[in-house]
């Protein structure tokens, strides 16, 4: 594809969906024809630079109505918003569910991810090659986040609108009919199958989940809906973050950042507008609890949202959310529709003169961009690559300015925070991990699904409770990025402490279990490829590390000896420790830890 603007035009098709988004071309300067007017001075040049945020929703626009992006799409996008082809190719070609290349209208994407992969992925795609015809295009694909329900498949195909089919558990059969026909596909099971604890009363979280109609905005108000944000704007911007503060809530992504010093930081910078980024960009294996709220109760995150805005003086929110996530998008979007028209947001927020909206961004695959900084540059239509840090993205985050961004989890504890008050949330769970966590569990269990339960309990408790099969070989805590535990350590408990003094980590509150059926050098070399894949190439140690991962534990799985082991070995300790020092974020620094753990506490390779 030339990387200059050439002569190649766009279809009928792609001119139709740019448009939709950006409206009709001014000049043709933007793309329009040319006129008399147009000979004399340019018009739009500058207020297209200021669009250029809306790059990937254009690219989204493209991909959805034809299922690829042609050089004359690209070519046209292009020119509206005056971006140079070279960079919008570069961001094009970053993401997994983006193709430069002509393919088939219908995208068939297979999970072949660590769930997916114990429950079968392999002869699924087998199974489904077998049967397709030349107009649907396989593709295999890291983590659709329906890990309760392994294996699974998404079917995408392109159109006005573009329609999507979700297989899980998958089989050959209901695949093969989703992708030729995926009207015809049978319908997701509702929110509650994937909360096995769904109706209990002595839930917080996940109280609404099964219980409330996620699409009735009165429904959600019966259940308690909007009490939090009533007191937020009783107490005012400065007690809120207060109040989150002495509660103790710390971020649920991973990185168990004070979500209140967070808050406080940015709503004390000077420079102006402030944003919000709520990151539901849920990308590690085995991670869907994210999804489930927001496809089982979507008003919590859109009140939690404006709370978030008004503590920190933003009055603009942006939803980053999974590609892959069709239905979340569809929940989020009507819960966004009929929030504005009850006046729950937009210029007068239920009538105190606070301004706040939220707008939906769709990410297009790509694990880097759950990195908050890669998010933003993904945002502001650059390639997701993480920034370096300082500045931190409290002073300049979002298009330069202070920004406060935190997942969906850790969003939607500000409702118990504030309906109950800080103390009665910092009473649960331990001093140091307060509040309840949400755990997703799959594998070897019985009962897979999201669990909630106070910090503290162990990581026996929580499998118990989904019913871990006989055989138990390992677990893995924190998904590809934490690491593996044994099946006799099991009285770890699940605190950010805890986890820490075992060597292990809490992470994204991934559980996965495996048992003896699982090969666990399969495992492991699938965890290196998603890292290889998923690296961002900015940095060498995991541009290359990943790479000599990934290779290093090929040559193990083909058993070449004793010595030749004992030397790759050596080698994945040293890359490991390369990736882990110097990589500059969280993706290559983590790389290596469930290889590791698997070496040292499970003796992978012995």
């Amino acid at each position: 594809m030339d990387l200059h603007f050439g002569d190649s035009k766009p279809t009928d098709d792609e001119r139709a969906a740019v448009d939709a988004l950006l409206g009709p071309p001014e000049s043709s300067w933007e793309g329009a024809d040319r006129s008399d007017a147009d000979l004399r001075w340019a018009r739009g040049g500058r207020a297209a630079r200021d669009r250029r945020d809306l790059l990937l929703p254009g690219l989204h626009a493209i991909n959805d109505r034809v299922g690829w992006i042609s050089a004359g799409a690209l070519d046209y996008l292009c020119r509206r918003l005056t971006v140079p082809p070279a960079e919008a190719y570069g961001v094009a070609t970053f993401y997994a569910m983006f193709s430069v290349r002509p393919r088939p209208s219908t995208v068939l994407h297979v999970c072949t991810d660590l769930a997916c992969t114990a429950a079968g992925a392999a002869d699924l795609c087998a199974g489904i090659e077998a049967r397709l015809g030349p107009g649907i295009h396989l593709e295999r694909s890291p983590c659709l986040g329906l890990c309760e329900r392994a294996p699974a498949a998404l079917t995408v195909r392109a159109g006005d609108p573009v329609r999507t089919a979700v297989s899980a558990p998958a089989t050959v059969r209901d695949t093969v009919l989703a992708a030729t026909a995926p009207d015809s596909a049978p319908e997701e099971p509702p929110p509650a199958t994937a909360v096995p604890q769904a109706g209990n009363p002595g839930l917080t979280l996940l109280a609404r989940v099964g219980v409330v109609d996620p699409e009735s905005l009165d429904d959600y108000r019966t259940h308690g809906g909007y009490r939090a944000l009533r007191r937020a704007f009783d107490l005012g911007p400065a007690a809120v973050i207060r109040e989150v503060t002495d509660s103790g809530l710390v971020g649920r992504g991973g990185a168990a950042f004070p979500t209140g010093r967070k808050w406080q930081a940015t709503a004390s910078q000077p420079d102006h507008p402030h944003y919000l980024v709520c990151n539901a960009d849920e990308s590690e294996p085995g991670t869907f609890k994210d999804r489930v709220i927001m496809e089982g109760d979507p008003y919590s995150l859109v009140e939690a949202m404006t709370i978030a805005g008004y503590a920190t003086g933003a009055h603009h929110g942006y939803l980053y959310l999974r590609g892959e996530y069709p239905r979340a998008l569809a929940r989020m979007e009507h819960a966004l529709t009929q929030a504005r028209a009850r006046g729950l947001l937009g210029p007068d927020v239920l009538g105190q003169g606070y301004a706040f909206d939220i707008e939906i961004r769709r990410g297009a695959g790509a694990y880097i961009c759950g990195e908050e900084t890669a998010l933003f540059n993904s945002i502001e239509g650059y390639r997701g690559e993480p920034r370096s840090k300082p500045p931190f993205p409290v002073e300049k985050g979002l298009f330069g300015k202070p920004t406060v961004e935190n997942n969906v989890e850790t969003l939607v504890n500000v409702l118990p925070i504030l309906t109950g008050g800080a103390q009665a949330y910092a009473a649960v769970g331990t001093e140091a991990s307060t509040g309840p966590k949400l755990y997703c569990v799959s594998g070897s269990v019985e009962r897979p699904g999201v669990y909630e339960f106070p910090f503290g309990v162990t990581l026996g408790d929580v499998l118990r409770e989904a019913g871990v099969r006989d055989g138990l070989r390992a677990v893995l805590l924190g998904g590809a990025a934490g690491g593996f535990v044994r099946a006799d350590e099991l009285d770890i408990p699940l605190t950010f402490e805890g986890t820490r003094a075992a060597g292990a980590t809490v992470g994204s509150g991934v559980v996965m279990a495996f048992d003896s059926t699982v090969p666990l050098p399969r495992l492991l070399l699938r965890i290196a490829e998603f890292f290889r894949d998923e690296s961002c190439g900015q940095c060498v140690p995991c541009r290359v590390g990943t790479v000599r991962q990934e290779e290093a534990l090929r040559r193990l799985g083909e058993g070449r000896g004793a010595a030749a082991a004992v030397d790759d070995i050596a080698l994945l300790r040293e890359v490991g420790r390369a990736m882990r020092d110097a990589s500059i974020c969280g993706l290559g620094q983590t790389a290596w830890n469930a290889v590791e753990s698997a070496i040292d506490r499970l003796g992978a390779y012995e």
